[in-house]
Order: C-alpha cells, then sequence, then structure tokens
C-alpha cells in the first residue's frame, strides 16, 4: 500500500467521531482507491447474522441485504469462507441465480468481495461493485491491500467501541443500583422492615406489574422526591 493511502485511513481514524462515521469515510475511500469501483460496502458478522456496518454513497438500496436474505452472494461467500469472490459479468454469472438478477437490475455489472480479519468476529468482507464488466479486474491488488488496511481500523474502531459501551454499561448499573437502593431506604423508613424484606417487596411488585425493578424503584423514587409544596393553594 502506498504511504499516501496509509495517511488517508489514518487521517480518518483522526476526523472520525464515531464508528459509522470511521466505516462511511472507509469506503468512500475505498471508492477513490481502487480503479472501476463505483460502490463499496462492508459486510460483518454480529449476534449470528450478516449486516452491513456501513456502505459508499451510491450504493444500491438492498443490494447486500438481498444476500443476505438469500443466503447467497459474493459478500456472503466470502465472508462466511474467508476466500475471494470475484464475478467479473454477472450477465454471465450462474453462481447466485437470484441475486445475480437483483444486482443486474440496479446497474451492478461486477462485483469483487475481498474477506475481512476482524478481531472479534467471525466473518466480514470487503465489497467492490463496478457498472461496467471486468471493470475491477485490474484493480484486486488495490483492493486487497486496502481491505487489509481496512480490517486494521476497523478493528482499533470496534475495540474502542466496545470500551465505550462496556463504559456506558457500568454507569448504567452503577445508577441502577443506587436508585434501587434509594427505593429499598424508601420502604425501610415508611413500613418499618429491614433492608432484605424491603428488596423482596420490590421484586414481588415487580413481577405483580411487569415491570423492570430498575424503573419501579425509579417510579417510587421519582414521586417520593417529587417537588415539595410550598403551602401555598
Amino acid at each position: 500500500m502506498s504511504s499516501e493511502t496509509s495517511d488517508t485511513l489514518d487521517q480518518a481514524m483522526v476526523r472520525s467521531s464515531g464508528l459509522d462515521t470511521l466505516l462511511r469515510d472507509l469506503t468512500d475511500r475505498a471508492v477513490q482507491e481502487v480503479p472501476g469501483a463505483a460502490a463499496c460496502s462492508i459486510t460483518v458478522r454480529r449476534g449470528g447474522r450478516l449486516l452491513t456496518l456501513a456502505g459508499s454513497a451510491g450504493l444500491p438500496s438492498g443490494l447486500d441485504q438481498r444476500q443476505y436474505e438469500n443466503g447467497s452472494g459474493p459478500c456472503v461467500e466470502a465472508a462466511e469462507t474467508g476466500v475471494e469472490q470475484y464475478a467479473p459479468d454477472l450477465a454471465e454469472e450462474s453462481r447466485w441465480p437470484a441475486y445475480t438478477r437483483y444486482a443486474l437490475d440496479t446497474g451492478v455489472r461486477s462485483v469483487l468481495a475481498v474477506p475481512l480479519a476482524v478481531e472479534g468476529e467471525t466473518g466480514a468482507a470487503l465489497n467492490y461493485y463496478g457498472e461496467r464488466p471486468g471493470v475491477l479486474g485490474t484493480g484486486r491488488d488495490k483492493a486487497r491491500t486496502f481491505a487489509a488496511r481496512a480490517g486494521d481500523a476497523i478493528d482499533v474502531a470496534l475495540r474502542i467501541e466496545h470500551r465505550r459501551q462496556s463504559a456506558a454499561d457500568v454507569r448504567t448499573a452503577l445508577l441502577s443500583r443506587s436508585v434501587i437502593d434509594q427505593a429499598i431506604g424508601i420502604l425501610m423508613a415508611r413500613e418499618r422492615i429491614d433492608a432484605r424484606d424491603a428488596l423482596e417487596r420490590l421484586r414481588r411488585a415487580s413481577q405483580h406489574r411487569n415491570v423492570k425493578l430498575r424503573d419501579l424503584c425509579g417510579q417510587l423514587v421519582a414521586k417520593v422526591s417529587g417537588p415539595a409544596s410550598d403551602g401555598r393553594k
């Protein structure tokens, strides 16, 4: 990969204010860097299913989703097998008939799907789309090199996003624990019972009303700590 390409991806990492921004930037950059590419998308398996994390400007709507629904197509094959898939002319392609018809209707004539090595994910691919037969053939080496670099960038972004989510989960857990403790304290004072009995009453009320314990406690705390009357009518 040229140093120029490396620099542009590093700059994308710096510019990005989030995973979505970074991935969209990467797909747009792929279209600029790979000869013949008219559009690009990123496929990753998450939660047991394939999905498109991002697509460049000009990516026909539903192009990847149709593959996921059919369970076949170049990006599905590349992500699930780790083997590059190249269809120089979809008009003469026989491997994915249902997808091929749909892609041709959107104006796509050539597809190149390059597997991505993404840490913690079981399948991923960078998908390049061309509008003319064979148009992606001369750019396959650049496409592979770019995919390797993009995989590194995606790894970093996903790790950052995971850490942010983990921190958010910890904050949520702490807030939940706090509001539950407050509700227990309110019941202890009001009913003159101990903490164990107070928690058990809250749990029973939560189950009876089909409301999460945290939400039930939040309602109780909000009711008790609401605006106090100033005595005026």
